[in-house]
Parts: structure tokens; C-alpha cells; sequence
């Protein structure tokens, strides 16, 4: 080999990065490098756990030397117990001297009792016979109540079914009074009620209520959980009433504010139907004032 080529190779290992990984390659000690690092993180990984280690048993110690001081000095405190305790010991073997004579006599006692021990103890044995019999019918019974349980858990699953019957029934005659008789305020209540449900949140959207606030304020739409005010109008002949009818929005979804002392999820305008003109309006500014535009009609 040249001396040109072996300066050049040098050249490329020093300064070459991709170079000098080839060569590593090629020699097999990439793969060796690679076995070492992962080595080196594997070992940092066993002294960071060790470390943690470390700091949990130091911690267990502290709280254990802290228990040991509190032990000791309950020891000191028992230690002079015992030895007012032995006092009273060396005081107590005079009276039990004078017990004893008195045990002999009661043991005379003691045997006449046992005698009569002896009497109840067969009355026991009735007794107990007498339970073990109780026993068995406990059993019977509580096979009885585990039948009765299953029959419960069978009646409570054909109720769960008749109550999810009801709602279904519930829910039918609601959208039959809001399709037939319901004016154009319950299509906007569920309009907005099929909006929500979008989002994820199934609310009780209530029609023409009055709020006893500042005197009554009556408010088309009205929804406490999340808050919800809509106003709801069969027509808007010009800009001037579309203005009155956004200001008097403003003033219901104020009350509510008011009223339920919540901040407003969402406000509404709803209107059967209008000119071009009044539409275009009505569009710009609620997109402006964040205001839920619900349109029957352009004319």
C-alpha cells in the first residue's frame, strides 16, 4: 500500500464520521461497541434503581431510629415500673400466705363444685344436641334463601326491562307532542338538544320559562345544566328587528347568569323565517358574537 493511500485513509477514519463507522463495521467492533453501550446503559439503569434503593432504606431507617428512641424511653419508663411493681410483690407474698389458708378452705368448696360441674356439663350435652339439630335446619333455610335469591335476581332483570320499556315509551310520546303540536320553539329545543348530544351531553332543554329575576323575565330556551338561553321568533322583517331581537337575547342570557349564578354555555337565535337581507345580517353577527343561528326560511 502506498504512503498516499494510507494518509488518505487515516484522513477519512479521523475526520470521516460515516467513514470510520464502516470500518468498525467491517472489523466486527461496531457490533462490540454497540453490546458496551447498551452494557453502559443497563448498568446505569442498575445504579439509578440501587440509588433509589438506597434512599428508601435510609429513609426506614431514620423513621426506625425514631421509633427506637421513643421504645427506649418507654423502656426507661417500664423499668421503674417493675421495680415499684417489685416493692408491691414482696408486700403481696405476706397476703398470699394468709390467701392460701384461705384456697385450702375454698378447695374444700371447689370440690363440691365440681360435683355440681359435673351435672351441668351433661345438660351441656343436651344442649349441644339440641343445637347441632338447629344447625341442620339453618342449612335447610339457607338453601331456601339462595333459591329465593336467584328468583329475586330473575324478577330484578325482567324490571330492568320493563323500566328500560317505559323510557323508550317516555322518549316516543315526547317527540310525537314535539312533531305535532309543538310550535316552532319545541323544534328549536330539539335542534338544540340533538347539538348536544353531538358534543356529549344529553340535557333537559325546557320551552318558555319564566325566570323570576329583576322582577320575571320569560326566556323561549332555557337550559340550567349546562346554562342555555335561546329566544325563538316566527319573523324578522328588516335589520332594526334583528337587532331588538339579538339585544333582547343578550338581556335573557344575562338573567340566566343571573339567576343560576353559572356562565353561559351557549346562546341561541332562532327564526322561522326571514328575507335575504335580515339572514346575511343575522349570520355576520352572531358568527361575531358566538350565538347559535338556527334559520327556518329565506325568503
Amino acid at each position: 500500500m502506498s504512503i498516499d493511500i494510507r494518509k488518505e485513509l487515516i484522513r477519512l477514519l479521523k475526520e470521516d464520521e460515516s467513514f470510520r463507522y464502516e470500518v468498525l463495521g467491517l472489523l466486527g467492533i461496531r457490533d462490540i461497541m454497540d453490546e458496551l453501550k447498551k452494557l453502559r446503559r443497563e448498568f446505569n439503569r442498575l445504579i439509578r434503581l440501587g440509588e433509589k434503593r438506597w434512599e428508601e432504606n435510609n429513609k426506614r431507617w431514620e423513621e426506625n431510629d425514631k421509633k427506637w428512641e421513643h421504645n427506649t424511653k418507654l423502656w426507661e419508663e417500664n423499668f421503674k415500673r417493675w421495680e415499684e411493681n417489685d416493692k408491691r410483690w414482696k408486700e403481696n407474698e405476706k397476703r398470699w400466705e394468709e390467701n392460701a389458708k384461705l384456697w385450702e378452705e375454698n378447695f374444700k368448696r371447689w370440690e363440691e363444685n365440681e360435683k355440681r360441674w359435673e351435672e351441668n356439663n351433661r345438660r351441656w350435652e343436651e344442649n349441644a344436641r339440641l343445637w347441632e339439630e338447629n344447625f341442620k335446619r339453618w342449612e335447610e333455610n339457607d338453601k331456601r334463601w339462595q333459591e329465593n335469591a336467584k328468583l329475586w335476581e330473575e324478577n330484578f332483570k325482567r324490571w330492568e326491562n320493563a323500566d328500560k320499556t317505559f323510557k323508550w315509551l317516555i322518549s316516543a310520546i315526547t317527540d310525537i307532542r314535539d312533531a305535532l303540536g309543538g310550535g316552532f320553539e319545541y323544534y328549536s329545543s330539539r335542534v338544540i338538544k340533538l347539538l348536544m348530544k353531538e358534543r356529549g351531553i344529553d340535557c333537559d332543554i325546557r320551552v318558555n320559562v319564566t325566570l323570576p329575576i329583576d322582577g320575571y323575565k320569560e326566556v323561549d330556551i332555557f337550559c340550567s345544566d349546562p346554562l342555555i338561553v335561546g329566544e325563538v321568533t316566527v319573523t324578522l322583517r328588516n335589520i332594526e328587528e334583528a337587532k331588538n331581537q339579538l339585544e333582547k337575547l343578550n338581556v335573557a342570557a344575562k338573567a340566566a347568569e343571573k339567576f343560576t349564578n353559572k356562565k353561559l354555555y351557549l346562546k341561541v337565535l332562532s327564526v322561522e323565517f326571514t328575507n335575504e337581507e335580515v339572514a346575511n345580517f343575522l349570520k355576520e353577527n352572531c358568527k361575531e358574537e358566538g350565538i347559535y343561528l338556527i334559520i327556518g326560511r329565506e325568503q
